[in-house]
């Protein structure tokens, strides 16, 4: 059980439920004890795609906080929160509702790359404090701008009141500042009143399951019918076959010489088995992550 397990995740769930649940399935179904991780965070109030790690798969899984993400989000025009989200008490209003035409010119504005100020209500830390902590304490929290990236934003729906977006976006880009930022650039406020991420690095809605489909799994023991290789988070990486001399000096840790092949990184392998995520840098080969299969 080395690989990938995509929740659908439901609303009102957190991430470390989701985590939790894999953990229960895996209990459920016997198949003893493997190391349980998520890819990345998604908020209880937002659904979709999490990736969940199993096994050697979890090494891999901070690859994925760096990965590019893609979300479906609705703005709500006429309020905002001080969570910039559903959950928060209302901090400003607007009786402007931008026209379809308004919202479509200025979204130029908001692609390529960016500054945008994290949401107070976010995990990040303010001299070691997290900043939902001080934000829910009635302190003020001031965070420092950052630059993201927004690949490209396109327009899903529209009504009177809304607006509904596709966002594909770098790391470290908070979907409720961008919809904060783009209600008051239409002269209006807003707050994000629907979150749904359909692609995070690799993975995508089509290999999503539901956490009952996870449970029936679980109870028909066929959990590993629903598993991704864990070779499935590393599908930007080459392959790098290698022999087995070669797999026996990696899996000690030691270099591997006059490898002909470009620098950069590769999934070495022996047949079907992982060995590692090894970088290529002028003709040696060294190990980045060694995998235990």
């Amino acid at each position: 059980m080395h690989g990938w397990i995509i929740i659908d995740k439901p609303l009102g769930l957190g991430s470390t439920q989701g985590v939790s649940a894999v953990k229960r399935a895996l209990r459920d179904g016997k198949y003893g004890k493997f190391k349980v991780g998520h890819g990345g965070t998604l908020d209880p109030l937002a659904t979709g795609v999490l990736p969940i790690a199993l096994g050697e798969a979890t090494k891999l899984a901070g690859r994925m906080l760096d990965s590019d993400k893609v979300y479906d989000f609705t703005i709500g025009f006429g309020v905002q929160t001080d969570t910039l989200d559903l959950e928060g008490k209302e901090v400003a209003t607007s009786d402007v509702r931008p026209t379809l035409a308004q919202v479509e010119a200025v979204l130029p504005r908001f692609t390529g790359p960016i500054d945008q100020v994290p949401p107070a209500y976010s995990a990040l830390k303010v001299d070691g404090e997290r900043a939902y902590d001080l934000a829910r304490a009635g302190e003020e929290v001031k965070l420092a701008s950052r630059a993201v990236t927004i690949h490209a934003l396109t327009i899903e729906g529209h009504d009177a009141d809304s607006v509904t977006l596709r966002a594909h976006v770098s790391k470290g880009t908070y979907i409720r500042s961008l919809a904060r930022d783009i209600a008051l650039a239409l002269g209006s406020v807003g707050h994000v009143t629907m979150l749904r991420r359909v692609k995070a690095g690799p993975f995508t809605l089509e290999s999503a399951i539901s956490l009952d489909k996870l449970d029936e799994a679980a109870k028909g023991r066929s959990l590993e019918q629903l598993l991704l290789p864990l070779r499935a988070g590393l599908d930007d990486i080459p392959a790098l076959s290698l022999t087995p001399d070669q797999a026996g000096l990696l899996r000690q840790g030691q270099v591997l010489a006059g490898i002909a092949k470009e620098d950069g990184q590769y999934f070495a392998c022996l047949g079907d088995t992982p060995i590692a995520l090894v970088e290529a840098l002028s003709g040696e080969i060294r190990v980045v992550r060694g995998f235990n299969i």
